[in-house]
């Protein structure tokens, strides 16, 4: 049996256009209409920019969802494995339009029926060539036998990596592309392209937005917690400078006028403003999430909170949180692959190590009797249920979901992951404080 497909070398391939026509010619295809067309995307920076071809057309997949949608078999797979059409049948009803993964077909403006790329059916069975192929100049395009091992496409497509598009659709497509980049063969892709130009939401707006509503939460509990929060001002206009208390008061601020910053610049398109601002926010978030590790160290009534791993834990569960708070955001925002890969990266590997520093700081030895006490409330007896569903959902379940976007795509994965991880930080933050003020000191 023959089943016939195209090898597209995108390599190759110049742009020329010289397919779309002989389409054209060949079948009297008109203005406004194709049944081979060329796009083609730019990327980078000027002056450091190029631009990439992909020629696109129908893709006569084994599993045509357009013959399948056809209520009168206008539409049809010849037993070669072309998806060729009937124009005395069609009734116009437009379903294989809406049926097609590939955006292939189209309405022929005289005849109001459905058209599409037949593989120029009549020539090949006269034993020749599609027109497209015939007239590229480049040898992009390479039609052929696909079940033929000896075939140039097979030897072809068996030597150099191809792909097809939108594969998760199940078609079975035989159009096989050669060096094509992603985002041409991808229509989200390109609007992900579109939004990285601007700046990617998820790289900056969103971050800065998170960042300020955090902080701003930070705040008004810390506030909350002050039996005389009208004298709050006192912590701006009297610090005592060797309060951790009063050091994290500053630093609190200082972060939030860096994250404001941050998010108006990101908001109002000053790129530059957004890029400088960008370094300042990385060490004032090593800050922001550090100095709560001396706070509770400098709190030396109670014990389980003198960790020498206290610090670098802090600033992983910061990691933890910001990428899993954007994880979700990603679920609803377009987001580049590579930020997506990076949130995916930073759950996995924060989520792996503070499980390591908790089993370390939790399971090992303590210094004294108020510590140990304090380690086996959280664990093993008043707050182990918190301890263990947060250990489990923040240092497992969030790290197996991350690893699970890595391998399988897809927002949900991270998403859930995101959300195993906030869930799962409360739980122990809230069981390992809790556990720490529980040995009684007088």
């Amino acid at each position: 049996m023959t089943r016939f497909g195209f090898a597209l070398d995108q390599r190759s391939c110049i742009g020329c256009h010289a397919c779309t026509v002989a389409r054209k010619q060949e079948h009297g295809v008109e203005l406004g209409v194709f049944r081979t067309w060329v796009k083609y995307i730019e990327q980078g920076t000027f002056p450091d920019t190029r631009r990439y071809f992909s020629v696109l057309r129908c893709n006569h997949c084994d599993e045509a969802p357009c013959v399948s949608a056809c209520p009168v078999t206008a539409l049809y797979r010849r037993e070669d494995g072309i998806v060729d059409f009937d124009p005395e049948r069609c009734i116009g009803c437009k379903a294989c339009l809406n049926a097609c993964p590939y955006d292939a077909l189209y309405i022929d403006p005289n005849s109001h029926t459905a058209a599409k790329c037949n593989f120029c059916a009549h020539p090949v069975d006269q034993g020749m060539k599609p027109s497209c192929e015939i007239v590229c100049p480049t040898q992009a395009i390479i039609s052929g036998d696909l079940d033929d091992p000896d075939s140039e496409i097979s030897r072809l497509i068996d030597t150099v990596p191809s792909r097809v598009r939108a594969p998760e659709q199940g078609t079975h497509p035989k159009v096989f592309y050669l060096g094509a980049q992603e985002a041409a063969l991808d229509p989200l892709a390109v609007l992900l392209l579109v939004v990285g130009a601007r700046g990617s939401a998820l790289a900056d707006v969103i971050p800065g937005g998170l960042a300020l509503g955090g902080i701003a939460l930070t705040g008004l509990f810390l506030v909350s917690d002050l039996k005389r929060p009208d004298r709050l001002l006192y912590l701006f206009l009297r610090p005592q400078w060797r309060s951790w208390l009063a050091i994290g008061t500053q630093t609190i601020t200082l972060a939030a006028l860096l994250a404001f910053a941050f998010l108006i610049a990101s908001a109002a398109g000053a790129d530059g403003v957004r890029d400088a601002l960008r370094w300042a926010i990385v060490p004032a978030g090593i800050a922001l999430a550090g100095y709560t590790a001396f706070l509770f160290n400098q709190c030396e009534g109670r014990d389980l909170w003198q960790s020498p791993l206290l610090l670098p834990h802090t600033i992983i569960n910061a990691i933890l949180a910001g990428a899993g708070a954007l994880g979700i955001a990603a679920l609803f925002t377009p987001a580049p692959n590579t930020d997506a890969r990076a949130l995916a990266w930073a759950m996995l590997l924060s989520a792996s190590f503070g499980l390591a520093i908790i089993a370390l700081d939790s399971f090992g030895a303590h210094p004294t009797r108020q510590a140990e006490r304090a380690a086996h409330n959280l664990w093993r007896d008043r707050y182990a249920k918190r301890f263990w569903s947060g250990l489990i959902l923040a240092g497992v379940v969030a790290a197996l979901l991350a690893a699970g976007f890595l391998v399988f795509g897809g927002a949900v994965w991270l998403a859930l992951a995101g959300v195993a991880a906030l869930v799962g930080l409360w739980l122990y933050e809230d069981a390992w404080v809790r556990a720490g003020q529980s040995v009684p000191l007088s």
